[in-house]
This record gives C-alpha cells, structure tokens and sequence, in this order.
C-alpha cells in the first residue's frame, strides 16, 4: 500500500509551508506530494491567499528529489487542455519525470466568479474532450503533428512539444459518477481514485471501473485503485481529540468517514480498503504546521504497511 500526503493548499498555506510539508514527505518516506487546485476557501478567504497549482509543483520539483507530483484534480476548466499538456509535461521535465495529472471537471463555481473564470454548463462533456487532447499529445511521436476537432476545442497540425520526461505520464480520474466516471477512466486513465467514500462505496465504484475497463478492451488490472481520505491519528485519545479540533472536525465523524483514531485502528481500516483492491491512499493533511502528525504516521502507520 503506497501512502501519499495530500494538501488543501487554500487553507491558510505559503509556497514555503508547502516546501516544507513536501520534503518532510520526503524525508519520512511517503511515496508523493499531492495538492487539490483550488483558488478559494470553502465558506470564506484568508490571508495569505491562493497558490497556483501548477507554479507550486513547478517550484517543488526543483526542490525535492524523489516523491512523486501531481493533483487532485485539477480543474479542467482553470486552463486550456493544450496549454495544460504544455505546462505538466514541462514540470515533469523540471522534476526527471515524476509527475502524474489528475485531471477533473471543476465544481466549485463560487471560485470561478472570484477570479473571472468562466464557469460552463457543459463541463463534464469538455473533460472528456480535455482528456482526449491532454493524452493524445503526448502520445504524438516525435516529428508528427496533432489534430483534433471536437464540439469545444479544436487543434491544427500541433507540434505536440514538449513530451513529458517519463514517456507516459500518469493520469488520474476520480469520482463518484456511476457511468461517466469509469467510463473515462477505462478510455484514458492509469489510475481510479475514489474521494472521501466508505470501503462499502468504493469497492461498488471500483466494481464499475473494472467492468468500464473489460467493457473497453484493457483488463482490470491496467488501472491502479485508489482512494482519497482525510487522516487524523494521534498516540492517545487527547492527541486524536486535539488534531480533530485544530480542523474543526468531530473525532466521531473523521472515524466514520476518514482514517481517525489510534495507528492500530488507522492501520486496520486501511487494510479493509486493501482488502477491496485499494492501492493507494491518499492522506488528506489539513493541518499543515503539524509536521509530527506527518512523523507519527510514518513512524507507527506507515512503517506497519508491505
């Protein structure tokens, strides 16, 4: 089972604090450094404000070493898909090749009308337009030119440069949709990730997705299972109660919903995700001044997982 640290960086985070939380994902072990793309808080703005997603990954792949770069998601309608495809592939250049794309729809429209971002009705059809684009220029051999003309985007005779370091670069799709999501996923993905969902729901999506993926001629097995899940785990109750607070979440909820309590329970529950063929977790951090959450957790969850 792979652990991934997964930040929210619109609460309350600098590109220095996300430095420092993505080398102490390196240095303790953790397999990647992920963050959402978002440019607003739910429920309010805060100082320091927003960071691009992008921009950030650019500057972290200079900056570490060895975990793996990427989002989820990020938001197909925050940029163009070819501007994208240029972007991701030049900041998995940047880092040697360890760069993966979670590519969604967007839904968070309040955002959009903070930043003048348009905000289209028809937004799951464009991804898949998106995808489309996004894997079939960096699929175009060297010296030969893309097209493509579809209902929203149309590209002519592109050069289809640059071509991400590590050849194919993985892309992820997500979600709780129950045809749309596998059915994307089976055309264009090398990984599933399932947000913030029970092991009973996510082994019903995974269910899907495999079906998608036989249904499409790759086999079941091509597509890695993941799932997304906040995490809050302390030593003793009165450090899990104390975590939960600093997030403003209730330790009974985070137990039903996240990956809370003790490293033993913590481990356990992962175990009944892997149990349904997860295997990925991405682990929500909220709290990012919390570093000895990120040691505990390698020390007494992570360290117990083959």
């Amino acid at each position: 089972m792979d652990l991934r640290v997964f930040t929210e960086p619109r609460h309350r985070a600098t590109y220095d604090t996300l430095l420092t939380v993505a080398k102490a994902t390196e240095d303790l072990g953790f397999d990647a450094f992920f963050r959402s793309d978002h440019y607003l808080r739910m429920g309010g703005a805060d100082l320091p404000g927003p960071t691009d997603a992008w921009i950030t990954l650019a500057g972290l792949a200079r900056e570490t070493k060895r975990i793996r770069l990427g989002t989820l998601m990020t938001a197909g309608t925050f940029r163009l898909p070819g501007v994208l495809a240029v972007q991701v592939a030049q900041v998995d250049q940047m880092s040697g090749g360890r760069v993966e794309l979670g590519l969604g729809a967007g839904w968070f429209e309040e955002e959009h009308k903070a930043y003048g971002i348009p905000f289209p009705k028809e937004r799951c059809a464009r991804l898949e337009e998106q995808l489309a684009i996004v894997t079939g220029l960096w699929a175009t051999a060297p010296g030969k030119t893309f097209d493509f003309h579809g209902t929203y985007y149309d590209l002519t005779e592109s050069p289809a440069l640059p071509k991400p370091a590590q050849g194919k670069l993985p892309v992820l799709v997500g979600g709780h949709g129950a045809i749309r999501a596998p059915r994307l996923a089976a055309k264009y993905a090398d990984e599933f990730n399932m947000p913030f969902a029970s092991v009973e729901d996510s082994e019903r999506q995974f269910g899907r997705v495999r079906a998608a993926a036989e249904e499409a001629g790759r086999g079941a097995e091509a597509l890695t299972y993941s799932n997304a899940l906040e995490v809050c785990v302390g030593r003793d109750d009165q450090e899990v109660a104390r975590r939960a607070a600093a997030i403003g979440r209730d330790v009974a909820d985070l137990k039903a919903k996240g990956l809370a309590g003790s490293p033993a329970e913590v481990v356990d529950k992962i175990g009944r995700y892997a149990g349904i063929g997860s295997r990925r977790i991405y682990l929500q951090i909220l709290d990012l001044d919390d570093l000895d959450h990120l040691e505990l957790i390698s020390a007494q969850v992570q360290s117990q997982l083959s």
